[in-house]
């Protein structure tokens, strides 16, 4: 196990605002970027577009997080494909991995819908860990509200996997790193 890097990551799926019930749909981004925690540089990002088996992309869909269908048509490789890429490009089973909450269910839960692997054995729950700060007033806040607690600045678009994802990296280094 690499105890020197963590790999965040952040899921971007299928979603609607026409009435349907509420559930997540099938994954469509998958956002990666790995922090070197022995210098605190992010080393590597990805960002990977995941061809859905059964769902697609909703107007609603293309307006929250940006990703268009034909983007996902051109782009899009089945899940299997997009896991095996990272677990060889980010280590896989050697390396931890982080998300924001619980992304990391919604990917066990996909994969085990269309038998794949999660590349992964550890994973961590950055929201619990940040919110487990002293000095965190607000223990429900989301990952925008805690880099404004952590006094980092923001960089890209919300809800698109790769800003995300590399967000997240740089709040995870003002937890893990000291100054």
């Amino acid at each position: 196990m690499n105890f020197n890097r963590i790999v965040c990551f952040d899921l971007e799926m299928c979603c609607w605002n026409d009435g349907r019930e509420s559930r997540t749909g099938e994954i469509i981004e998958i956002g990666v970027a790995e922090l070197d925690l022995t210098n605190g540089e992010i080393v590597r990002r990805a960002q990977h577009f995941v061809k859905p088996e059964h769902d697609e992309v909703s107007p609603f869909c293309t307006e929250l997080t940006g990703i268009k269908p034909e983007v996902i048509e051109k782009n899009g490789k089945p899940l299997e494909v997009i896991l095996k890429s990272i677990e060889q490009k980010f280590g896989g089973r050697h390396k931890i991995y982080a998300a924001w909450g619980r992304d990391d269910l919604i990917l066990r839960k996909e994969c085990k819908a269309k038998g794949l692997n999660v590349p992964f054995n550890e994973y961590l729950n950055m929201a619990t860990l940040f919110r487990l700060q002293r000095h965190v007033p607000n223990r429900r806040c989301g990952q925008r509200a805690a880099m404004e607690i952590a006094g980092v600045e923001w960089k890209g678009r919300q809800h698109s996997g790769y800003d995300d994802a590399y967000n997240l990296a740089r709040l995870a280094k003002t937890m893990f790193i000291p100054e």
